[in-house]
């Protein structure tokens, strides 16, 4: 796999690096899972704070291979993050930059390849990765305000808006708590096709709209009733449920669907 290949050659490049103190990969390898079409996840541990100058991330990042391109991750949270591509042959590697402090927040335990004094593995073992899970009363709090939202949309005839953001409730409510109740870590909709059971994947599949004011108003209603099953099947009794929100909303929804 090019993805082992690049991650063994970075290994023989930083190794000498005194500021270098570990080099971790992450993500599918962890699994067993790359394949043709993954990327690849490294972290690079350093003594020096490298994530506060987007230039030392760029050298760093050159060092490693046939660098294309690369640009910083704030458009997903992560600003420590140096998103690049590679050729010869073209390769998406992501390369988080950490210190030995941060390294103890993390939300899996990667492979080492590189790990000087033993500092990471000590870490490890005396710290727990923690994924992080969506919070239901978070979503419960904004999940009737954002339906609402989206029949503005609708009602004006901003389908384009309204289309993309179904997406959105598919990505931070529907994929994530259908990943839970199948088991799976609440990854958005990342590989739905292939971890939700058959059933769960029709159900979310009925969340995507054409470009219709009809179809908008379906798919919106499906994710309705989508959210109210996985509601009954994973929140207790500590969640909330904003139950008039929930019908003043639902009645609104009957007057903009009732309008032609």
């Amino acid at each position: 796999m090019i993805q082992q290949t690049f991650a063994y050659k970075a290994k023989e490049i930083l190794e000498s690096d005194d500021n270098v103190i570990g080099l971790a990969i992450a993500g599918s390898w962890l699994t067993n899972e790359i394949d043709e079409f993954s990327d690849l996840d490294l972290i690079l541990v350093t003594r020096q704070r490298i994530s506060s100058d987007r230039n030392l991330m760029l050298d760093y990042a050159k060092k490693l291979g046939n660098f294309v391109s690369g640009f910083t991750g704030e458009h997903v949270g992560e600003s420590k993050l140096l998103i690049c591509l590679y050729d010869a042959p073209l390769l998406h590697v992501d390369i988080k930059f950490l210190t030995i402090d941060e390294f103890h927040v993390r939300i899996e335990n990667p492979t080492l390849l590189i790990d000087k004094d033993k500092q990471l593995e000590k870490i490890i073992s005396q710290t727990v990765a923690k994924f992080p899970y969506p919070d239901y009363q978070w979503i419960e709090d904004r999940f009737w305000t954002w339906v609402h939202y989206a029949l503005l949309k609708i009602g004006r005839g901003e389908y384009f808006e309204a289309y993309d953001f179904m997406a959105f409730l598919r990505t931070v409510v529907f994929g994530p708590l259908l990943h839970i109740k199948n088991g799976n870590l609440p990854r958005g909709v990342r590989k739905v096709e292939t971890d939700l059971c058959p059933a769960d994947l029709e159900k979310l599949k009925l969340t995507i709209p054409t470009y219709h004011r009809q179809s908008l108003l379906e798919s919106l209603r499906n994710g309705v009733v989508l959210y109210r099953q996985l509601r009954r099947d994973l929140f207790d009794s500590n969640v909330i449920l904003h139950s008039d929100t929930d019908k003043k909303v639902m009645n609104y929804f009957e007057k903009i669907e009732g309008r032609r």
